[in-house]
């Protein structure tokens, strides 16, 4: 075993917007290279990984000004799958066994999400990585992935988003906004912080599935995360 994980069963939700690379916009090959990697290392520390990806970098519901709130959020789950199917083919690459799952049935490229098969596939060491959201409109990647977590009995949900912690306000807005390492379900709904949406936290907190938020500017990150080393904000109870 290579390295000692904290955990056994980890849910990883990765932003379209990160596998975009500094373009913000389509698909980085060389950092989705850096950040498939890192997931086999992973798996040969003995971690079972899920993954949900969201779809921000080719369609995010906002976009559709023009389009039905449904039908927009349809395009965002389609975007889910570009990218999943994009880090399957990269994780091939490098002879680490995945299987896509999607919450809307498309059997021809990916098989349909059932539980107890997404658990019988990691518990043979593969990763699974989850499509299409929750398959219904108006539920995000990040309430998808608090779901997904507490579906395979995660140790622990882990945000890898475009920033490396929670604020106590936006730091792009307000300068002086506050570091925070730590912050409870209930903080983070009483301040309104948008680093998850609302239905997200209230689930993980009904749950209490603790989330881990970090940055994956560098993607070593996910290891250090998945090792127990301080970094990030971490989401508990009070």
């Amino acid at each position: 075993m290579k390295g000692e994980a904290a955990y056994k069963r980890v849910l990883l939700k990765i932003s379209g917007e990160a596998l975009a690379g500094k373009s913000k916009i389509g698909l980085d090959h060389e950092f989705i290279g850096k950040v498939c990697n890192v997931i086999k290392e992973i798996v040969e520390m003995g971690v079972e990984l899920g993954i949900v990806v969201g779809g921000g970098n080719f369609w995010r519901g906002r976009d559709g000004k023009d389009i039905d709130r449904t039908r927009s959020d349809h395009m965002g789950m389609l975007a889910t799958v570009l990218n999943s199917l994009a880090l399957q083919g990269a994780l091939a690459n490098i002879g680490v066994d995945t299987r896509v799952m999607t919450a809307i049935e498309m059997k021809e490229i990916a098989e349909p999400y059932i539980r107890n098969k997404a658990i019988s596939h990691l518990q043979k060491g593969r990763v699974v990585i989850f499509g299409c959201g929750l398959g219904v409109p108006f539920f995000s990647t990040d309430t998808a992935a608090a779901l997904r977590a507490a579906e395979i009995n995660a140790d622990i949900l882990l945000l890898a988003k475009n920033i490396n912690y929670i604020y106590s306000d936006d730091p792009k807005k307000n300068p002086n906004a506050e570091k925070l390492l730590e912050i409870s379900y209930s903080e983070i709904l009483a301040r309104r912080l948008g680093v998850m949406d609302a239905t997200a936290t209230s689930f993980s907190m009904d749950i209490n599935m603790p989330i881990l938020l970090f940055g994956l500017d560098d993607p070593y990150n996910i290891i250090r995360a998945i090792k127990g080393e301080k970094i990030g904000t971490i989401v508990k109870e009070a």
